[in-house]
This record gives structure tokens, sequence and C-alpha cells, in this order.
């Protein structure tokens, strides 16, 4: 479950904020203000950071930089009334990935933050690297997956989901995770997509290999991961 911070200091808005991200299964810690903010982003594991500029003690472009230059990496969206284009180009390249201006759409914003969330794309060049958990090995450049060195072809939508697994040893994921990470953010969140798809995996990696943690999601049994390449 993705971490979220969020650097917000009028009350109404990081309530709405926090109520909506957490009801599609993010987990949030909320700033009021800079300081606040980089104590927990030193103190704390974050996926993303949602800023607002006008935090009441320092101006959040300061704070971007900070972290930046303390080698925090995750993604950064600044949510801010200011408009205007210099502000915009300003935050981007101070390192924010991208900019929404208020007044917002939650919609908007949600499909922001899954977008920032998705893993990178996979290379395809010679010498990708293979994911191995336990007696599974996922080759990214073939885009085929081997259960005890036996190699089986995946078609796409599989191939995404056991990466999305294999990538998270041990850890549940939720089908909304899931749904986001491999079919997109505008799928059908009550479909059975997930679980469809998980039978097709189980059938070609193995009964036990995936885990259903009943009213979570799913996760891989195996615990070690490790990449080669």
């Amino acid at each position: 479950m993705s971490h979220i911070l969020i650097a917000e200091d009028e009350d109404r808005i990081a309530s709405f904020l926090e109520k909506g991200l957490r009801s599609h299964g993010f987990t949030i810690t909320l700033a009021a203000d800079a300081q606040q903010t980089l104590n927990l982003a030193e103190s704390g594991s974050f996926d993303l950071l949602i800023l607002d500029l006008g935090l009441p003690d320092r101006d959040g472009l300061e704070v971007l930089a900070t972290l930046r230059g303390q080698g925090h990496s995750w993604p950064v969206i600044i949510l801010s009334a200011r408009d205007d284009l210099h502000d915009k180009v300003s935050g981007l390249e101070c390192g924010a990935d991208d900019y929404v201006t208020k007044p917002f759409r939650f919609e908007e914003l949600l499909a922001r933050v899954r977008v920032r969330l998705r893993p990178a794309p996979s290379s395809r060049s010679t010498g990708d690297s293979v994911l191995t958990v336990g007696d599974v090995q996922l080759d990214l450049g073939r885009r085929s997956v081997a259960v005890e060195g036996e190699w089986v072809e995946l078609p796409g939508r599989e191939f995404a989901l056991v990466e999305a697994l294999m990538r998270h040893p041990g850890q549940v994921l939720s089908r909304t995770q899931l749904l986001d990470q491999v079919w997109g953010y505008d799928y059908d969140p009550g479909s059975n997509v997930v679980d469809v798809y998980v039978g097709y995996l189980r059938k070609k990696l193995g009964a036990d290999t995936i885990e259903t943690v009943r009213g979570v999601g799913y996760r891989l049994k195996l615990q070690q991961l490790s990449a080669i390449g």
C-alpha cells in the first residue's frame, strides 16, 4: 500500500485529500507546515509527496529543493493556487514531477497520483534484468516467466500482473492497487478481472504461488527477491 505525505496548511483541503485518498487504498500522513514536512520526510518512508507551495513557515519550493538535496527521490506533485507559468516552470525545475493548480478536481489529482506511482517501464534492451522469487523467474526483456527452469510466454496483462506481484514479494497488494498498475486508473473498480487473471497465473505458476488474503488482496508467498543482469 503506497504511503503519501501531504504538506497542506489549509485544514479543509488537507482533510478532503486525506479522506479521498484513503478511500482509494492509500496510507496518508499530513503535515501542516514546512518544518513538519521535512521532519517527517527524514523519519518516515513515503512513496509520494503532495506539496502546497504556500506553507506558513517556508515556501514550498524551498522545501522541495531541500528534499531533493537530501536525496529524496520519491515523486512530488505540487498542489498550489499559484497558476502563473513562471511558478509552474520553477516548480518543475526544482524537481517536482507534476503541478496541479487550485481549485482542482479530485479525480484529476487521483489520476496523476496513480500515474506517478506506477512502476517505471522496463527496458527492452539486451541485458535486461531477471526478477527471481523462489523458483519463479521473470525475464523483463523476453516478457516470459520460468517456473523451475521451464519458460512460458505470458500475454501482456498476465505478464504485467505477475511482475507487479514479484516486485513486492510477500507484500499484500489490494485489488485496487493491481487494477491501477496493470489495467489503468479508469478500469471499473467493481470488476473481478484481477481474480480471473490470478486464476490464470496459478494454473501456469502453481496453485500455491499466489496467496489470497481474504478481504485485502493477493501476495506472493515466496519472500526472496533478487535482480540479476
